[in-house]
């Protein structure tokens, strides 16, 4: 599997930033992909993940409302497009394919993803 993760940058609180995702050579298998970030000294965590089957889309608490995950056909990306950012979403965001039972845990509950071929990531950081 691959994955390319690109659109991070710097943005102010309360801006705006839309991060893609390329996903080649994932299996069947998976359900569908995910978006997760981690900060130097924790944990990975999951953003929101969205189903390549029928479309359903699963947040992280910290992300209900303010981000929106999408898949775009016509690039063939996954798209996370996050507004009304804070402070506290200055992270390294990665994409990640993610198997049906692993959705819930992963993607809005906060347990770590053992996925082991992760990309190299986009950075997000915001500040004034």
């Amino acid at each position: 599997v691959q994955l390319v993760e690109s659109g991070g940058g710097l943005a102010q609180p309360g801006g705006s930033l839309r991060l893609s995702c390329v996903a080649s050579g994932v299996s069947s298998d998976y359900y569908g992909i995910g978006w997760f970030r981690q900060v130097p000294g924790l944990e990975r965590e999951g953003v929101s993940c969205i189903s390549s089957i029928d479309g359903r889309t699963y947040y992280a608490e910290f992300a209900k409302g303010r981000f929106t995950i999408s898949r775009d056909n016509a690039k063939n990306t996954i798209d996370l497009q996050m507004n009304s950012l804070e402070t506290e979403d200055t992270a390294r965001y990665y994409c990640a394919p993610v198997r049906a039972e692993g959705f819930v845990k992963y993607c809005s509950e906060g347990y770590r993803y053992p996925f082991g071929s992760w990309g190299r990531g986009t950075q997000v950081t915001v500040s004034s």
